[in-house]
C-alpha cells in the first residue's frame, strides 16, 4: 500500500495511524510511478482538488500506471461550480471543483475506464463511483485545444503501448509530422501541451480490427464526444477514418469538411492512416490533416 498526499503533514498523520504503509509526497496530476506499477487507486475526496477541465489528465497518468483491470475507487463533491471556498472546511482558501455524475461518468470513461454497473451514487453533497482500467487509450484532452483527433478506436497494440495508431504500419505519425501538426513521433502527451492537439476515440472498446465495433458502439461513441467538444470548445475536430462517421452521422460522407458539426464545432473527415488503406498515400494524408488544421486555424 502507497499513500499520497500533497501535504507533509497530513502524510505524517498518516504514518502515524499505519506505519507499515509506504508514504509518497507528490502531485496527483504527475504520479511518480511506472507504468502498469499500481493494482489499485482509492481516491476519496482528493481529484476534486483540480479544476474539472485538468482532471481528464489526472486520469490519464491514473490510467498510465494501474495495471489492466485494477479496481478504481472515487469520491468528489457533487455539484455543478468550482472555486475557492465553496464548501465550508476548516482549511480555509482551498480549491474544490464539484461534479455531475453525468459529467464525472463521461470523463471517466474518456480516461480508460469501465464504470461499475450502478455503482455511481450520489449521497448528499458527494458523488462516488467504482470502476476498473480497461485495456484501452486514455484520452489526452484539455483546453484551449487546436485541434481534436477522433479515431475509431483503439487496437489492442496501441492500448498496450499507450499510444495511438502505435503500430509502424499506421501512416498517422508519419503524416503527422510531415504535415506540422506535431513535432514529436509518438508522443501524444507532448502534441497536447506543445502544439494543442488533443486526441480521442469514437469508441473506447480497444478491437483487433474496426469492423468489430457495431453501429450502437459508435452512435453512443458520438454522443460522447459531442458533449466533450460543447465541455472543451476545441477549435475542430478531426475524424481519422470515415466509417463512425458514416455509421452515425451520413452514410455518404466523402472525406473533407463536414456540413454537419459536433458541439457547435466544424468537423473534419479524413481516411483512415492504417496501412490496410492502400488508396491513400502517406502525401494525401498530410494534406488531409494540414486542411484539418485550415479548418481549425480558420475564422
Amino acid at each position: 500500500m502507497v499513500g499520497l498526499d500533497a501535504s507533509r503533514v497530513m502524510l505524517g498523520e498518516s504514518r502515524s495511524l499505519v506505519p507499515e504503509a509506504m508514504y509518497v509526497q507528490s502531485d496527483i496530476e504527475a504520479l511518480p510511478f511506472a507504468r502498469g506499477s499500481l493494482s489499485g487507486a482509492w481516491s476519496w475526496m482528493t481529484h476534486h482538488h483540480i479544476p474539472r477541465v485538468r482532471l481528464p489528465m489526472a486520469l490519464w497518468d491514473l490510467h498510465r500506471v494501474l495495471s489492466e483491470g485494477s479496481p478504481f475507487e472515487l469520491q468528489v463533491l457533487q455539484g455543478d461550480d468550482e472555486g475557492s471556498d465553496l464548501v465550508d472546511h476548516e482549511v480555509g482558501g482551498r480549491f474544490f471543483a464539484t461534479w455531475t455524475p453525468e459529467r464525472l461518468v463521461d470523463v471517466i470513461v474518456g480516461a480508460g475506464f469501465e464504470i461499475d454497473t450502478g455503482s455511481v451514487v450520489v449521497s448528499g453533497d458527494e458523488v462516488r463511483l467504482s470502476a476498473i482500467r480497461s485495456r484501452t487509450l486514455a484520452d489526452t484532452v484539455g483546453p484551449d485545444m487546436r485541434l481534436l483527433i477522433c479515431g475509431s478506436n483503439p487496437s489492442l497494440h496501441s492500448a498496450d503501448a499507450g499510444v495511438g495508431y502505435f503500430r509502424a504500419g499506421n501512416r498517422f505519425w508519419k503524416a503527422a509530422l510531415a504535415s506540422g501538426l506535431v513535432s514529436r513521433d509518438r508522443d501524444p502527451l507532448h502534441a497536447l501541451r506543445a502544439e494543442g492537439i488533443g486526441m480521442t476515440d469514437q469508441v473506447k472498446r480497444a478491437t483487433r480490427a474496426a469492423d468489430e465495433v457495431t453501429t450502437d458502439e459508435y452512435r453512443q461513441g458520438l454522443g460522447r464526444l459531442e458533449r466533450l467538444v460543447q465541455w472543451l470548445q476545441p477549435k475542430a475536430v478531426c475524424f481519422v477514418g470515415l466509417g463512425g462517421w458514416r455509421a452515425v452521422v451520413g452514410s455518404r460522407a466523402r472525406a473533407g469538411l463536414q456540413d454537419a458539426s459536433l458541439g457547435g464545432r466544424p468537423v473534419y473527415v479524413m481516411p483512415s492512416t492504417s496501412g490496410l488503406n492502400a488508396r491513400t498515400s502517406p502525401d494525401q494524408l498530410a494534406d488531409h490533416l494540414r486542411a484539418a488544421m485550415a479548418v481549425a486555424d480558420g475564422p
